[in-house]
């Protein structure tokens, strides 16, 4: 069984996947997004039919994970990763990766917590078919947004966040009507965390595992300390649920990025059943012309600039390895088609 979770980050799946990796037959790491991340690369790697194109971009992948700032603690033999891609498919390899961290770890299935999969699913469907399920963890956009103004990575205007979480939701949305049921699961983040276990146990029969008290405990797992000293983004994950962290932003936007969120996003709010606060009923949803967009993309790079110098000494460090990784990646001439 290969469980993708999709959606947007900032969402709970750091939380979420804690859960599940206290399951004895599943296996949840700290992802590198290797989808996310090297599919715009693969123009670098030139055709993947050619084995040594192949065979450079499998050793970049495993590369990637080896260093990622949270170790998985697992070796890896580039032969062996390469004997188990069935095609010579960037899924392929990372399906391979996967495969052997979970046969490391002793157990059969694993689930990726990189929501941005969401992008790549034709291709995910493809390759996976029937062992694949699709886990949708949602959540109130609004307060998704909150959390990225204050995160070193992501977006930062209201604008461009939920420009960004109105695809991802319809993206996820639109998996559940074409994939059959039964490889389908929806889960809110306010659901998890107002009444968590009745929410995992729902899970859990979904995934057709036993519900184990264990994963209520996450919080105090050696996986949970691991994460946790490996970034100020994750350090919440040594606290137990927090059944009071929903609709923070009523008190942390301003009425103006309210608006912007909900003139971008309120299809997807109110398909998920998040009433909008404004857009509809004190003001109609807002325009945005050429001028006014690149007022905003040039505010959201300054934010995002101001994002990065913020980022604490330990935290760049332990981020360096991979983005020096893939800036020498980005250095290279790509390969003949």
């Amino acid at each position: 069984m290969k469980i993708f979770m999709i959606g947007t980050q900032r969402s709970g799946s750091n939380l979420l996947r804690l859960m599940v990796n206290q399951a004895p037959d599943i296996a949840a790491p700290h992802p590198p997004h290797i989808l996310e991340r090297f599919a715009p690369l693969l123009p670098i790697y030139g055709d993947l039919s050619v084995e040594g194109n192949f065979c450079r971009l499998l050793d970049d992948v495993v590369h990637m994970v080896e260093v990622n700032p949270v170790p998985w603690g697992v070796s890896f033999d580039r032969a062996d990763i390469r004997r188990r891609c069935r095609d010579n498919s960037l899924v392929a390899i990372f399906g391979s990766v996967m495969d052997r961290m979970a046969e490391a770890q002793g157990k059969p299935d694993w689930m990726c917590k990189s929501l941005a999969n969401v992008h790549f699913l034709p291709e995910i469907e493809r390759y996976f078919g029937s062992e694949a399920r699709y886990l949708y963890l949602y959540r109130d956009g609004r307060d998704v947004c909150l959390s990225f103004m204050k995160a070193v990575v992501g977006e930062k205007t209201a604008f461009h966040i939920g420009r960004q979480w109105n695809v991802e939701q319809q993206l996820a949305l639109k998996c559940g009507e074409r994939v059959p049921g039964a490889q389908y699961f929806s889960l809110s983040y306010e659901t998890l965390t107002g009444n968590p276990e009745p929410a995992l146990r729902k899970l859990c029969e979904w995934l057709g595992i036993a519900f184990r008290a264990e994963m209520l405990d996450f919080h105090n797992s050696d996986e949970a300390g691991r994460t946790a000293s490996s970034g100020k983004m994750w350090e919440n994950v040594r606290k137990p649920v927090m059944a009071d962290n929903s609709r923070k932003w009523l008190k942390g936007m301003t009425q103006d990025q309210i608006i912007d969120f909900e003139s971008v996003a309120g299809e997807s709010l109110t398909a998920l059943g998040y009433p909008l606060e404004f857009v509809g009923k004190t003001c109609p949803a807002r325009s945005y012309d050429a001028a006014a967009v690149a007022a905003l993309d040039a505010e959201n790079k300054r934010l995002k600039g101001a994002a990065r110098e913020e980022l604490s000494p330990e935290d760049a460090a332990a981020r360096k390895p991979q983005e020096d990784l893939l800036a020498r990646i980005r250095s290279r001439t790509a390969q003949p088609a």
